[in-house]
């Protein structure tokens, strides 16, 4: 069954909510829809729609194949098929065909999720030998990105019409027009979550869950449990606005304490990998007096029963990771120990503060933040994303701290531990004495600086009262002022020390 034409409206629509100026050159496609006719058809003439798809990697390159046809270097694309249920489907059948690159392997950007990055119009001349007349095409080119780091993906070309692939950068796109229009849309290949959700969870070890309809096939995962959440709206500023929205809207919940804790790679209803944000909250009531308005039920579930539910299998390990990292109580304990009961300390312990570190690489250079000059630490000073650990691990804390201060959605499992740091920062204090915890004297502190992998986003001013800039400079050439343990760090990890000491004196 070939694509519903109302949906083929609603992207033309959007597309040309965006190009107002191309609509005359859309005319005869309009028309055909006004007139009741099927552009999405190759019998319908003397125009209609093909589609393509434009994929970008990490290093702004687009991914181009040489159709025998034409001998032109284009995106994967073609004629769209009555198996396709929509244009965006044959765009995607198309780029597995050509390449061997499945849907699963390709992802969505926010700024072309709902419209195509441009349609191209091109004539074809007649060709007697399959009795076709002369014609035109309009070719919907919508853009994915890779759904991972891999610079070249294994292809698989579709040797009948496909003569080779090749990445070019924007810039050597033969089409002006969509050359054009990839240089002006800042697209960097990265993935960036359109999606969030919430783990509840009632800190003895039992999660939420929602349980979706199993007769609307058009809904993500039905009849699966699932977490509650959805995907980012206008009126949402952040994707935390997303998730506390949708727990309101589904449920009618409001949770208070929701930090942002992994990224989860879902597969959408298309296909495509579906980067989701993932935010952990507390509750502890009757899900069966919350007011659902989507779905089945709510209802509690402990870890053991996870295997035995339909459910996603990425959703599956989110929730053992997350069930093993925060293990209920044993029977007959409580979640905390009464302070008589701890054990006493040593004489002559002091207790350590630990610090996180964020030591982010982008093109040979480190990410630094200039705090704000009436900071009470360092004021003015230029220092890595940094963060306390409260009641939680070192990496969820600086995952934490990542997105609250610069909008970085980073996944726990891209850190890496690069350097740790043992201060005494007596300077910091105004202090000339006091090292070793004497009183009087800022605690010792553990500084841990992880370096990550990969990450999501441009760092943003989040905290402004905390952060005024943030910068990316040379390891080799610091700015002043910095501070001094962070300056180590640094210095430490481009010499591939994994441990410093910093103010002590003994």
């Amino acid at each position: 069954m070939p694509p519903s034409l109302s949906p083929v409206r609603d992207v033309l629509t959007a597309y040309l909510a965006e190009y107002p100026n191309e609509r005359p050159a859309l005319s005869g496609l309009l028309d055909s829809l006004d007139t009741g006719g099927d552009p999405t058809s190759r019998a319908t003439l003397p125009g209609h729609i093909t589609c393509s798809a434009v994929v970008i990697d990490r290093a702004r390159r687009v991914l181009l194949v040489r159709h025998k046809a034409s001998g032109l270097l284009l995106a994967p694309g073609g004629h769209v098929e009555a198996s396709d249920a929509s244009l965006l489907a044959a765009a995607l059948r198309e780029v597995e065909e050509e390449t061997g690159l499945p849907a699963s392997a390709l992802a969505l950007t926010p700024e072309f999720r709902d419209r195509p990055i441009d349609i191209g119009v091109h004539d074809i001349d007649a060709r007697p030998s399959k009795a076709e007349p002369a014609h035109r095409h309009y070719d919907v080119r919508f853009v994915f990105c890779l759904a991972d780091d891999a610079l070249s993906p294994t292809l698989t070309l579709q040797a009948e019409e496909v003569g080779e692939a090749t990445w070019l950068s924007f810039d050597e796109v033969c089409l002006p027009a969509l050359r054009a229009k990839l240089a002006r849309s800042g697209l960097d290949g990265a993935i960036v979550p359109m999606n969030a959700a919430a783990v509840v969870h009632d800190g003895r070890g039992r999660y939420l869950l929602h349980l979706r309809d199993a007769n609307k096939p058009e809904i993500w995962q039905p009849g699966a449990w699932s977490l509650l959440g959805g995907g980012r709206e206008p009126q949402d500023v952040t994707l935390l606005d997303t998730v506390r929205r949708e727990l309101r809207e589904e449920a009618g919940l409001e949770i208070t304490d929701l930090r942002l804790y992994a990224v989860e790679h879902a597969i959408g209803t298309e296909g495509m990998t579906v980067p989701i944000q993932v935010f952990t909250g507390t509750w502890s009531g009757d899900p069966s007096a919350l007011r659902l308005t989507e779905g089945v039920m709510l209802a509690w579930m402990d870890p053991g029963r996870l295997p035995f539910l339909t459910m996603a299998a990425s959703t599956r390990e989110l929730l053992e990771r997350h069930a093993t990292e925060h293990a209920a109580p044993a029977a007959g304990l409580t979640a905390r120990a009464e302070p008589g009961a701890q054990a006493p300390e040593p004489p002559g312990t002091v207790p350590h503060i630990v610090g996180v570190h964020l030591y982010l690489e982008h093109e040979g250079r480190i990410l630094l933040g200039r705090r704000h000059p009436d900071s009470s630490y360092a004021g003015g000073s230029w220092h890595a994303l940094a963060g306390h650990c409260e009641a939680e691990s070192a990496t969820a804390c600086l995952v934490r701290e990542a997105y609250e201060e610069a909008g970085l959605v980073i996944d726990r499992d891209d850190l890496e531990l690069v350097h740790t740091v043992h201060v005494v920062d007596r300077a910091a204090e105004g202090h000339a004495e006091g090292a070793g915890g004497r009183s009087g004297c800022r605690p010792p502190r553990i500084q841990l600086f992880f370096r990550a992998g990969r990450w999501e986003g441009t760092p943003e001013l989040r905290e402004p009262d905390k952060c005024v800039a943030w910068q990316w400079w040379d390891p080799k050439d610091l700015p002043e002022p910095i501070v001094p343990y962070a300056r180590a760090a640094i210095e430490g990890v481009q010499a591939g020390r994994p441990y410093t000491e910093w103010g002590w004196t003994r």
